[in-house]
């Protein structure tokens, strides 16, 4: 076994070294230690940030004896990358961690790595889910963040220039939608110029000097990388502009990193944009060794670093703060109500999971009333409980519990839902599913399904009015049908998540348009069991003369498929205690949790229902 082991290392490190990319990481001793080898496939190493990734990289699988790296480097050409994974492969990896160079393109090879060994995904996401785990940010937030502080920074208004990476790359469109976004509510600010600097110093203080003899009043510069804002810098003060202010993106720690720039005054302001390098390897491990409640995407958090708060981050580094705790923690629970056989799942996850953790839960139910969710998250205040969770009823009106919360040092958690706006300084993370991703996926589900009409007329069964998974799920479902003009929805309402509507609804459907429905879309399995229950009593086969599909893959919903009534449904997983009580033990320990925690799901259908029921936990 060893020896298979060893003799597959030595063939990958002599297949790095030939990519020109090796490193001392990569070397293996001759002992039988290592138990693990992991793929590196980076898309390039000319971005800063991309050769940052790579050191935290080896840094923290240095701190895991059993495990090795090996490194490629895709130099900017997908076709390379794609050949990069397919060696890797074939070397035998157990695990391979990918930076795509374009998100299609990598898209196929990441699902045929995925059918053999664990994936985890950094920084550009693929198409689809066909992968073990997403480690990304969030661009259009982190671009919405940038705008909202230039905002206040042009409080009197003024000019703006902004300096991109590549041209076309998503995840860099994304970051400036969200910040043209933002600046767009405001007459008085003007992004006057927008030039393509490709991450590098040079290029971007070129390209600034060109600007500079154009535009005789740039007020400020917003570059999205910390180093082609330094190199904007040098072009102003080469310029004698000195009353430009300049924000960059990375945030980093070291020379000439963004947290040194802005301490110099160099910078104005700098947003934190990890690589996930750490915390890829952190999960690898856990991966590799079958640990439970591993997520299926991790959206760190970006924070933004100013000269009023610099000196704290720099102090701080990535260690988190050590805390002692002699007393249990407390943790207080809103949940919104037990409207289906989910929610009665995930507050069943809920209590065991603190009961294994040893923490103290103080677990209240709203009945699905926002107000009463108020009061009690108010109540949790005042009695000083370590820590806030809840499941939101609607995603508005909850900004002056929250600030009280704040005011009150006392962290928030969103459980399932997210909230509106979305001020994530108001809580810490978010732990649940990506409502929008179920909606696609219910809709990929129909499309493949390649029924033979010209015309396929969908019901929509709306959860409740106003709440995230209502206002997503339709968002999703209705983003993909868009490219399939035979596909239309034509009726839709609410039946609040709960059975007794989604058969009030399906039966006025049935009244107007009859035998014309092909489709139900629900966006939950108990308004799909009502679904049913109505189209059998019009005298029509649920699964057969109407197809249905729906979300949250409860157990109900598993025997609707196995009776040829339901034909599919997109998971929503509600065993999320676990991941709960771990973020809640982190946030104690000091430590800052990610944005967002997105759990791990499928999507299920009637063909292989029984089979797949055998391995169900709800």
């Amino acid at each position: 076994m060893f020896r298979v082991k060893q003799s597959m290392i030595v063939l990958l490190v002599t297949m790095t070294m030939m990519a020109g990319c090796y490193h001392p990481s990569s070397q293996v001793a001759s002992s039988d230690q290592v138990k693990f080898v992991i793929g590196v496939s980076q898309a390039n190493l000319v971005e800063p940030w991309r050769v940052i990734m790579n050191e935290e990289i080896k840094e923290e699988a240095l701190k895991h004896a059993d495990v090795k790296i090996v490194f490629t480097d895709a130099v900017q050409n997908s076709d390379k990358q794609i050949r990069d994974v397919e060696e890797l492969l074939e070397a035998g990896i157990d695990l391979l961690i990918i930076s795509p160079n374009d998100s299609a393109d990598l898209t196929p090879i990441v699902a045929k790595a995925y059918k053999k060994i664990p994936v985890i995904v950094l920084d550009r996401a693929v198409e689809g889910y066909a992968y073990t785990l997403y480690i990304g940010p969030d661009n259009k937030s982190l671009g919405k963040e940038a705008g909202k502080y230039i905002a206040d920074l042009l409080h009197n208004g003024g000019n703006v220039v902004e300096i991109q990476g590549p041209a076309g790359l998503p995840s860099l469109k994304e970051r400036s939608a969200g910040f043209r976004e933002v600046l767009g509510q405001y007459n008085n600010i003007k992004i006057v110029a927008t030039v393509i600097a490709d991450w590098q110093r040079d290029k971007a203080e070129d390209e600034m000097e060109k600007l500079l003899q154009q535009y005789p009043q740039i007020d400020v510069v917003f570059a999205h990388s910390d180093y082609m804002a330094l190199g904007a810098y040098k072009a102003a003060k080469k310029h004698g502009a000195n009353g430009i202010q300049f924000v960059g993106v990375d945030g980093f720690s070291g020379p000439n990193g963004g947290l040194q720039l802005v301490e110099k005054g160099i910078l104005e302001g700098t947003f934190t944009c990890l690589t996930g390098g750490r915390e890829a390897i952190l999960y690898a491990v856990d991966i590799l060794n079958h640990e439970k409640g591993i997520p299926k995407k991790i959206i760190p958090r970006s924070n933004k670093i100013t000269r009023y708060n610099v000196l704290e981050y720099l102090k701080a580094g990535n260690e988190p703060k050590k805390e002692n705790r002699s007393k249990k923690i407390v943790l207080g629970f809103s949940q919104l109500g037990a409207e289906s056989d989910w929610r009665r799942a995930n507050s069943q996850s809920i209590k065991n999971a603190a009961l294994e953790a040893g923490i103290e839960l103080i677990f209240l139910e709203a009945d699905q009333k926002q107000d009463m969710q108020i009061h009690a998250i108010r109540s949790f205040i005042t009695q000083g409980v370590d820590v806030i969770a809840f499941s939101p009823v609607v995603e508005g009106g909850w900004d002056e519990v929250l600030e009280e919360a704040k005011m009150a040092g006392i962290p928030v958690l969103l459980s399932d839902r997210a909230i509106k706006p979305d001020d994530n300084s108001l809580y810490a993370t978010f732990i649940g599913s990506d409502f929008l991703e179920e909606g696609r996926r219910a809709a990929r589900w129909l499309v493949e399904k390649k029924i033979a009409k010209k015309s396929v007329n969908v019901i929509e069964l709306e959860g409740t009015i106003d709440s995230a998974p209502a206002i997503d799920r339709k968002k999703g479902f209705a983003e993909i049908i868009a490219n399939y003009p035979q596909f239309q929805v034509i009726y839709s309402a609410s039946g609040d998540f709960t059975e007794a509507g989604g058969q009030e609804i399906m039966k006025a459907a049935l009244a107007i348009y009859g035998n014309q429905i092909h489709v139900v879309y629900a966006h939950n399995d108990d308004m799909a069991l009502g679904a049913i229950k109505a189209i059998e009593e019009f005298g029509l086969r649920p699964g057969k003369d109407i197809l249905i599909v729906s979300v949250d893959a409860t157990a109900a919903a598993f025997k609707a498929m196995m009776a040829g009534k339901l034909n599919s449904t997109v998971e929503c997983n509600p065993l999320l205690g676990p991941q709960l009580m771990q973020a809640v033990k982190s946030l104690m320990a000091g430590r800052q949790l990610p944005m967002r925690i997105i759990t791990s799901e499928g999507v299920f259908s009637a063909e292989t229902a029984r089979q797949d029921y055998l391995h169900r936990r709800y």
